[in-house]
């Protein structure tokens, strides 16, 4: 049995029953605007069609001419042709011209697939050109199974929509609606999201809604409404999410998240940076966006919605009676990754300096009650204060990590936590992560011990890389270790192809006797967790935390769980031994250190987990 999905959207190029294609553009600064098409895959003459205008700034057009697979731009008065701002295929990137892309082609056979629910998600992020040495969609496809048995139930893929060039980490998109042509065709990003559901995996897309990359957007041209200058971004100008004229603004993304969670039947979005979108309106787009995918999904499938906000706002986090989440579903938690690398790494610079007067602190309050900043006043923002209350909210309302694209990429050399610290360190850390109600995230390479940098990488135009590389460089100036001019030469250059090379995966190296240790200490921890951990995390009232400081660095965290169970960690985080600690009465659940566990000390580096059932 299958199944066709298509998402209806008033704008761009969408087949219809009858065989013309109907093509609808937004271009209020615009007079005229053409469709200009070319059949047999762009190597026919052209033909350009009037589009009839429409009130509100629309032009659009009917044709019998055009068809699945046809070449097409928009000429905008006479002059400059564009794609289409919600193309679904860009064949020859981003300047060139959009396909018509017939989505009820491909006939899906997930039908039974109605997702899993939260408490189950353990993911797994990677980037789609690194993950594989083909780099591309079908690479990631015949790693599906191998990524089930070490236990992940969710793959989340890094920015797919088409960026410039052929490598980029996919925050520079500008066809948003567009899988990138690196990567494959929509038809082959379909066949990875099937595959994927047929082995139980959901499939997460980070999506970008905050700016569009430096390179290949129009809208400027025939849309400068779609822009604010009222506010600003680290990117230029914001997008105008509050201003006149923003409701089709808004609807260009609304529609974006329709559509991936509808037509690629993705099981759940993470949203990017949202911290950069400012929007003064009520309902806010964020809050509005979240209300449609709810009401549009309803009770059909799960759906699962995520944040990276570096603004702690917990008001958009919060459950109803039954627990299930009214916005978001959970954010990734930044304070617990910062305080735990504090920990491991003694780095204090940059936004660490936050969490190193008193890591362990930030530790428990992150792990108890979701955010380490809850108001306080940050030494990072100049004092400003930062965060929202969250102990109200349960665990599962949080994405806890030890590595990231991020944490990892965005340092100068791309170093993972494996060059930073210990083994001891580090397998003290994944045991504390990856057994804690909160959803853990896991970076692609992570589950092998994989010691190789993850590095910004670009590739833009000549001049435009050159200023991205001296941009990277001076983001380093103020770091004593690169005030020096030829410290910060000796950064990545990002626009190198050599330095996205090394960031690619070597899969050889994972089957080495080192690397198995590692892999099989994620496949017992993950196994504990799918046993004894996520069956006691859904459906209730009670999952909270709290949290004591033993020592410098050491500390104990308690969860009530669903079922009336306790789930109580007890940790030291340090280089030093802590003694006298009282060890729980409750069964041992896993143990980093099995030799100490009847000892009143806590070994350096060591985590001990105890489970106390209401039968136990």
């Amino acid at each position: 049995m299958t199944t066709q999905r298509q998402h209806h959207m008033p704008f761009g190029a969408e087949p219809r029953n009858d065989g013309q294609v109907r093509f609808r553009l937004w271009a209020p600064a615009a007079e005229q605007v053409d469709v200009c098409l070319r059949s047999d895959r762009g190597k026919g003459e052209t033909l350009c069609l009037r589009m009839q205008p429409e009130p509100g700034g629309w032009f659009g057009i009917t044709s019998g001419v055009a068809g699945s697979g046809t070449y097409y731009v928009f000429r905008i008065d006479s002059d400059i042709k564009v794609p289409d701002p919600v193309s679904r295929y860009q064949p020859r990137d981003v300047h060139g011209p959009s396909e018509v892309i017939d989505p009820e082609a491909w006939h899906w056979r997930d039908t039974d697939w109605r997702g899993r629910p939260w408490e189950e998600a353990v993911i797994y992020e990677l980037h789609v050109g690194c993950f594989s040495e083909t780099g591309d969609f079908a690479g990631v496809q015949e790693k599906l199974d191998e990524l089930a048995e070490l236990g992940v139930t969710a793959i989340e893929l890094m920015p797919v929509a088409d960026f410039p060039g052929e490598r980029n980490w996919g925050y520079d998109g500008t066809c948003l609606f567009a899988p990138d042509s690196r990567y494959g065709r929509p038809e082959e990003l379909k066949a990875l999201v099937e595959a994927a559901h047929a082995r139980g995996l959901m499939v997460f897309l980070d999506v970008v809604y905050n700016h569009f990359g430096p390179e290949g957007n129009y809208l400027a041209v025939y849309a400068p409404q779609f822009f604010s200058e009222r506010h600003d971004t680290p990117w230029g100008a914001a997008i105008n999410f509050d201003g006149e004229q923003s409701h089709w603004v808004r609807q260009f993304y609304i529609h974006n998240a329709l559509y991936w969670l509808e037509e690629y039947h993705l099981d759940g979005l993470r949203l990017d940076a949202v911290h950069a979108i400012v929007d003064h309106s009520t309902p806010d787009f964020l809050s509005e966006l979240a209300q449609i995918v709810r009401r549009h999904f309803a009770d059909r499938r799960h759906v699962h919605l995520m944040l990276e906000n570096d603004h702690n706002a917990a008001h958009y986090l919060p459950r109803d009676a039954t627990m299930r989440p009214i916005f978001y579903t959970a954010q990734w938690d930044d304070d617990l990754h910062h305080a735990l690398h504090v920990l491991l790494t003694s780095e204090s610079q940059g936004y660490y300096q936050d969490y190193a007067d008193a890591p362990t602190r930030h530790l428990g309050r992150c792990l108890a009650e979701g955010f380490a900043w809850q108001g306080e006043r940050s030494t990072y923002r100049n004092g400003q204060t930062r965060g929202e209350s969250s102990a109200h909210l349960p665990p599962t309302a949080f994405v806890g990590f030890l590595q990231n694209h991020d944490q990892v990429g965005n340092r100068a050399f791309g170093e993972r936590i494996h060059v930073l610290c210990s083994d001891d360190a580090v397998r003290a850390a994944l045991t504390l992560l990856l057994l804690s109600p909160a959803s853990p995230l896991l970076f692609m390479g992570q589950e092998w011990g994989c010691r190789q940098p993850f590095v910004y990488f670009c590739d833009f135009s000549e001049d435009l890389t050159e200023k991205v590389v001296a941009g990277r460089r001076q983001e380093f100036a103020d770091f004593p270790q690169f005030r020096d001019p030829a410290a910060r030469a000796r950064i990545p250059d990002p626009g190198a192809r050599q330095t996205f090379r090394s960031s690619v995966l070597d899969w050889p190296a994972s089957y080495s006797r080192a690397q198995r240790v590692w892999l099989e200490l994620h496949r017992s921890l993950l196994a504990i967790r799918q046993r004894e951990v996520i069956p006691r995390l859904s459906g209730s009232s009670k999952l909270h935390g709290h949290y004591r400081r033993l020592a410098k660095c050491a500390l104990t965290v308690r969860w009530s769980l669903a079922d009336d169970a306790e789930l109580i960690l007890l940790a030291n985080m340090g280089e030093d031994a802590v003694h006298g600690i009282d060890r729980p009465v409750s069964p041992l659940l896993h143990t980093t250190h099995p030799a100490a566990t009847a000892s009143r000390d806590l070994p350096p580096w060591s985590v001990f987990w105890y489970l106390h059932t209401p039968d136990s």
